[in-house]
């Protein structure tokens, strides 16, 4: 059966299938959480693969609510799921629904991949300054539609910097999860 969860603590620690980075555009190496992630990945090697995926591309970004899969590197994930969330411009230009394009690509990926265990941090909610409110109802709401009419088991860790985050999240689980 899946089933998300909420849990506090260090995304590039986890020993999942996948890990999420709030990527940016050009996957390049950044801060927040996308730097630890690389951080801890190796920087070179990921970078090299980032890198090459941009050249695939003919050095065209990656779009908001797009993303794209590398190994996991020195992470204990096999994979890292880079994905681009959208700049928060005050709520006009689209952006609620590039966050929920953005993580029906996550879970898009994680069927491709037969993924059963991934970690998502709070897309957007950083220096992308998406409020985090609504970005919580979007990620829990998204993830569990496409959870609805999932055939394979898959646990989604919302995984959270903090504990005001953790709490923010468990309570968006448990009013729509009830409803």
């Amino acid at each position: 059966m899946s089933q998300m969860i909420a849990e506090q603590g260090d995304i590039t620690t986890y020993r999942v299938d996948a890990i999420v980075n709030a990527a940016n555009p050009f996957l390049k190496n950044g801060g927040g959480v996308c730097g630890a992630i690389f951080r801890a990945a190796g920087v070179e090697e990921i970078e090299e693969e980032c890198q090459q995926i941009i050249v695939e591309r003919n050095h065209k970004p990656l779009k908001q609510g797009e993303c794209t899969v590398t190994r996991g590197y020195k992470l204990a994930a096999k994979y890292v799921i880079h994905a681009v969330g959208p700049v928060w411009q005050g709520g006009e230009a689209g952006e609620q629904k590039a966050l929920e394009q953005c993580y029906r690509n996550i879970m898009r990926v994680c069927r491709e991949k037969g993924i059963q265990d991934v970690a998502i941090p709070a897309i957007s909610t950083g220096i992308f300054a998406f409020p985090i409110g609504q970005a919580t109802e979007i990620a829990v709401r998204t993830v569990a539609e496409f959870l609805a009419s999932y055939r394979a088991e898959l646990t989604v860790r919302f995984v959270c910097f903090n504990g005001i985050m953790l709490n923010l999240y468990e309570y968006v689980l448990r009013t729509i999860i009830s409803t």
